[in-house]
C-alpha cells in the first residue's frame, strides 16, 4: 500500500515565527510555509512538516539528528549562532557539551520550543 508514497516526519512547535527564525536563520536550513506551517527541506530531498499546536510539549525524545563531518567545528559554529548545548547529569559531556563515551560522538540542543535536537559526528 505505502510502497511508493513518500512519507515525511513532523513535530509541533509553540510559536511558528521563532521556529522560522530558527531553522532558517540560526540552523541555514531551507524553510518554506503554506497553511500556517513550516516545512523543513533536508539535504537529498527530505522534507520535514513543523506545526503548531497551541498545547505543545517538548517531545521527551531527540526528533531531528544533524549528522556531520566534525562535531567539534559543528559545535563552536552553533555556539557563535547562539545555540547552548544541553547537559544532562547521567551523560559524561566534555566543556562544549559533547558526549564522547559511546556511540558516535554527540551533542544536544533544543529548538525554541524546546524539541531536543542533535549534531553527531558521521
Amino acid at each position: 500500500m505505502f510502497t511508493t508514497t513518500k512519507a515525511f516526519s513532523g513535530f509541533s512547535v509553540d510559536d511558528v515565527p521563532r521556529a522560522q527564525e530558527f531553522y532558517g536563520q540560526t540552523l541555514g536550513l531551507r524553510v518554506t510555509e503554506e497553511y500556517g506551517m513550516l516545512t523543513l527541506h533536508i539535504e537529498g530531498g527530505t522534507k520535514i512538516l513543523v506545526y503548531p499546536k497551541a498545547d505543545h510539549v517538548p517531545a521527551s525524545f531527540t526528533v531531528l539528528n544533524f549528522p556531520v563531518p566534525d562535531i567539534d567545528r559543528a559545535v563552536d559554529e552553533l555556539a557563535a549562532r547562539g545555540v547552548t548545548f544541553e547537559r544532562y547529569p547521567e551523560f559524561s559531556q566534555d566543556e562544549k557539551g559533547v558526549f564522547r563515551q559511546e556511540g558516535p560522538p554527540i551533542a544536544w540542543f533544543t529548538d525554541p520550543a524546546g524539541n531536543t535536537l542533535s549534531v553527531l559526528q558521521e
